[in-house]
């Protein structure tokens, strides 16, 4: 079933529209929390809180593109559950790798989390991102906001691990600076 039609089930509330949209997406959805939980039932729990969420948001909410609106879902749950079992203690999962990565650039000490501010930067981000190339943008993407361990994307990219590493120091170096530029931050 295409997107659209499952969308007019939300909006009839039918409730084939979960099951359609977990036919479609659900392994999709499940990879993304697992890149981040690594925990089998956590990424399952987050698969069924992305169905519930969506049914209580679609409608009003209309969602453009399906199958990106399931994706920040999905990416969101995981980062709270990561966020609520890691308070306590610290996990070995690759979402403290993509975190220590990206402090370089983008530190939490300041106060990005004003809801304002923190939209602001994230169009400067996707400003920054159409910048790149396709492969960088993907790589970057890939790591950062599918959280995909490196090896997968050296993988995916026909690549060395090496390569990705290089890439993504790269691209993060940019984005420093073009943070930098943009008065986000300073030297």
């Amino acid at each position: 079933m295409n997107d659209i039609k499952i969308i007019e089930l939300y909006f009839k509330r039918d409730t084939r529209a979960i099951s359609e949209t977990k036919n479609k997406y659900g392994n999709y959805c499940f990879t993304i929390a697992n890149n981040v939980l690594s925990n089998f039932e956590d990424s399952e729990e987050c698969l069924n809180d992305t169905l519930f969420y969506s049914w209580n948001t679609i409608p009003p909410t209309k969602p453009n593109i399906l199958r990106l609106f399931l994706a920040k879902i999905a990416r969101n749950l995981a980062f709270n559950k990561f966020k609520a079992k890691t308070a306590k203690k610290r996990g070995n999962g690759q979402i403290e790798l993509v975190l220590d990565e990206l402090n370089e650039c983008i530190t939490d000490n300041t106060d990005f989390l004003d809801e304002i501010i923190a939209k602001e930067l994230g169009e400067t981000i996707n400003k920054f991102l159409l910048n790149l190339s396709t492969k960088e943008r993907n790589v970057f993407c890939r790591r950062y906001f599918f959280v995909e361990p490196i090896a997968s994307i050296a993988k995916r990219y026909n690549l060395t691990e090496n390569n990705v590493k290089v890439i993504l120091s790269r691209i993060r170096n940019k984005l420093k600076e073009y943070l930098i530029k943009e008065g986000y931050f300073y030297e």
